[in-house]
């Protein structure tokens, strides 16, 4: 596991954006994992002016993207396809059909799940499964419960991640009810972890899921097996670990 701690989110999506480029230009075909939310914005950013500059090209590059909302159609504002363009994809020159999201409005989400994880197959292993933290450790829609999925599945959303997501819509009652997620069994098989963790409401859930017990009840824990793992925290996100665990732990402004 290596830590490291960044005093400025500058500093840090510019090292995470590095570590992707990194792949990108050393793999002819590389196969990303990649994830939505507010974390990730200035990370896309940083590969976006990367590509501007002409140094970069995703030509060749698959992305495989965490999950989706159940009911939300790629137009609406808060489907995470239309995060994706917005945010990557339409600044970039990867191929719209080297370019992955479950399909939010399949006729039948559980066999959505299936063609999924079929293409996810077919691609290989991901290169590199960039991750954010949720406050109450999940990943991607891996919610806290007595069992974790394998695979791509369909889950319905806790209340505290519907709550933390409402700020997106209009009100609680657009925030939708279940989502499709790729599951923890697909995500450790990545090559390689980049978790990205930011702000002082996460220390608690990153301390835990770093140094505490591993348990389907905090579904980042399982990150600890991992043996390609990588965060990237800020120093808010990453205070609690320097009282709490003796690791490779780096001050990088």
């Amino acid at each position: 596991m290596d830590i490291r701690i960044f005093d400025s989110h500058e500093a840090l999506d510019k090292a995470a954006s590095e570590v992707m480029v990194e792949l990108a230009r050393s793999k002819e075909r590389p196969v990303f994992g990649l994830a939505t939310g507010g974390t990730p914005v200035g990370i896309y950013q940083a590969l976006i002016q990367v590509f501007s500059e002409e140094r970069l090209s995703l030509k060749h590059a698959l992305a495989f993207n965490l999950d989706e909302y159940v009911g939300l159609p790629p137009s609406h504002s808060q489907s995470y396809a239309y995060y994706m363009l917005q945010h990557l994809f339409g600044h970039v020159d990867m191929p719209p059909d080297q370019r992955h999201i479950p399909d939010g409005m399949a006729r039948d989400p559980h066999q959505e799940c299936l063609r999924y994880d079929q293409l996810l197959a077919e691609a290989g292993r991901i290169d590199l499964q960039l991750l954010g933290l949720g406050h109450n450790g999940h990943i991607g829609f891996n919610e806290p419960g007595r069992g974790l999925e394998r695979g791509t599945h369909v889950v319905s959303l806790q209340e505290e991640t519907r709550e933390a997501n409402a700020r997106f819509f209009s009100e609680m009652e657009e925030v939708p009810k279940q989502a499709i997620t790729m599951g923890m069994g697909t995500i450790l098989q990545a090559r390689m972890i980049l978790l990205v963790v930011k702000g002082k409401d996460k220390a608690d859930v990153l301390s835990s899921a770093l140094t505490g017990p591993i348990t389907t009840e905090l579904p980042a824990s399982l990150l600890q097996t991992h043996p390609h793992l990588l965060v990237m925290a800020d120093r808010e996100a990453g205070a609690q670990l320097f009282a709490q665990v003796d690791l490779n732990i780096i001050d990088k402004a």
